[in-house]
C-alpha cells in the first residue's frame, strides 16, 4: 500500500497557469487513497473551477477566508492542525513572496502560518522571474523555516521561454510527497544500485544477452532514494525510466559496468548488485555484420570480470548485497557464493517458479545473511522487496554496531 493511503493532505493552489495540472494531482492523490481537501486562492479560480477541484476531490472547496458557512463547519484552524502535510502547486512568485514575509492576506497564506504540519512548495513561472534574485532569496528564506522547495522541471514554458519554471509532471510530485511519508532511516547512507542486463557485442549489431528487465535494481533504488540516501544507479539497457533523485550512470558491456561500479565503490556505503550480468563475451567482436552465408558459425567465448567477486575484495566496512539467480540448488548456491565473494546477503531466487524471475513485476526470494541465516519470503512486488532488503540491511548494520560495542 502507498505510504500516502489515509493521510489528509492539503493541495493549495495560486494563480498560475500551471494550476490546469493540480487537477490530475489532485485525482492520482485520491487515487493513493488520500483525503484531499483543496485551498485556492482568488487568483486560482480564474484559471481552475472550485467545482472541477471538488467533483475530484469529493470534498468542497475553500476559497474565502471569511465564509461564515465553511468556518461553522470546520474553519481555517482546525484545518490547519488536521492536515499531515501542505502542498503548494503551483506556488506563485506573488505567493512565494507574500509567505516569506509571513502575511495573511488570504485564507491559504493564513493556513500556512497556523499549521505544524510539513509544508511543500512547487514553484512554476517564467524562467526569468524563478531566477529574479529576489524571488530565489524569498525561497532560501523559507527553506531556513522548513519549508520543502522542490525545483521546477526545465522545458517550454506556457510564456513561450524556454528554461526552468514548469510544474514537475504529476507523477514526479506524486514521488516526492511519498518521499515525505517515508521513514529517514537512510539518511546518510550512500547506496550504490547496478541493474538490468550488460550486452556483450559479437558483431556491430548482435550481441549476447539475457531477459533482465532491470525492474527489481530499479525498484531498490526508488526505495533507497524514498528513505533519505544518496543513490547511484548504475544500469544496463533497458526501457525503464531511471527513479527520480537518482544519479544515474547507463553502463552497456560488463567492462563498462566494472569501470562504473570501480569509479563508484569508494563513495559508496552500501553496494546492491542487482543487475543481470553476463558471465561471458566473445573473444574477438567483428567488424561490420556477420554475413549468414556460412552454415555454422564457432563463437570463441572467455569469462568476463567478476564485479562482485572484486567488490567483496575491496568492500572494506561497506554492506554488499548481491543477488543469485538460481534453478536448482537455491540457498546451497546461494550461501557458496555468498562466502566465495565475501557478502553480508545475497538475495536468492529460482528463476523457473511462477511470478519470480525475469520480466516480472513481482519475486519469491529467499535472504540468506553472512551468518547463514536463511528467510524465505513470500510472493511480493519488487518493489516490496525492495523495502525488506533494506530492512535487513539496517538490522545487519545494527549487528555490526552491536559487535563493537
Amino acid at each position: 500500500m502507498s505510504r500516502i493511503a489515509g493521510k489528509k493532505i492539503v493541495v493549495g493552489i495560486t494563480g498560475g497557469i500551471a494550476a490546469y495540472k493540480t487537477c490530475e494531482l489532485v485525482r492520482r492523490l485520491v487515487k493513493e487513497q488520500a483525503c484531499v481537501q483543496v485551498v485556492m486562492t482568488k487568483n486560482a479560480t480564474r484559471f481552475v473551477s472550485p467545482f472541477t477541484f471538488q467533483t475530484l476531490s469529493g470534498n468542497r472547496v475553500a476559497v474565502e477566508a471569511f465564509d461564515p458557512s465553511w468556518e461553522s463547519e470546520i474553519g481555517h484552524i482546525s484545518l490547519a492542525d488536521s492536515a499531515d502535510l501542505v502542498v503548494i502547486a503551483p506556488a506563485t512568485a506573488n505567493f512565494i513572496g507574500k509567505a516569506s514575509a509571513g502575511m495573511a492576506d488570504n485564507l491559504l497564506l493564513t493556513l500556512l502560518l497556523a499549521t505544524r504540519a510539513p509544508v511543500m512548495l512547487f514553484p512554476a513561472m517564467n524562467v526569468n522571474m524563478y531566477n529574479n534574485p529576489v524571488v530565489q532569496e524569498n525561497l532560501e528564506k523559507l527553506k531556513k523555516r522548513g519549508f520543502i522547495v522542490i525545483e521546477p522541471s526545465e522545458g517550454e514554458l506556457a510564456c513561450g521561454w524556454e528554461g526552468k519554471g514548469r510544474l514537475p509532471e504529476v507523477g514526479d510530485i506524486v514521488e516526492e510527497i511519498e518521499r515525505v511519508f517515508s521513514p529517514k532511516d537512510l539518511t546518510g547512507e550512500r547506496v550504490l544500485v547496478t541493474a538490468g542486463p550488460t550486452r556483450e557485442f559479437i558483431d556491430s549489431v548482435r550481441f549476447i544477452s539475457n531477459p533482465s528487465t532491470g525492474k527489481m535494481g530499479y525498484a531498490i533504488a526508488r526505495v533507497g532514494w524514498l528513505r533519505g540516501a544518496e543513490v547511484v544507479l548504475i544500469s544496463g539497457k533497458t526501457y525503464l525510466t531511471p527513479p527520480r533523485g537518482v544519479r544515474f550512470v547507463e553502463a552497456v558491456s560488463v567492462s563498462d559496468m566494472y569501470e562504473a561500479v570501480m569509479d563508484n565503490l569508494e563513495w559508496a556505503t552500501i553496494v546492491i548488485k542487482a543487475a543481470a550480468v553476463g558471465d561471458y563475451t566473445p573473444v574477438n567482436t567483428f567488424e561490420g555484420k556477420i554475413s549468414k552465408r556460412a552454415k555454422k558459425l564457432v563463437l570463441e567465448l572467455v569469462r568476463t570480470t567478476d564485479i562482485l567477486l572484486e567488490v567483496g575484495r575491496r568492500k572494506d566496512n561497506k554492506i554488499v548485497v548481491g543477488f543469485a539467480a538460481e534453478t536448482e540448488n537455491v540457498i546451497e548456491n546461494a550461501l557458496t557464493k555468498l562466502r566465495v565473494k565475501n557478502l553480508d546477503l545475497i538475495v536468492a531466487n529460482d528463476v523457473s517458479k511462477s511470478g519470480a524471475g525475469f520480466e516480472k513485476d513481482t519475486n519469491i526470494v529467499y535472504f540468506v545473511d553472512r551468518w547463514g541465516k536463511v528467510e524465505e519470503l513470500p510472493l511480493l512486488t519488487k518493489s516490496e522487496i525492495a523495502e525488506r532488503i533494506f530492512d535487513k540491511v539496517i538490522e545487519i548494520k545494527q549487528h555490526f554496531v552491536s559487535l563493537n560495542q
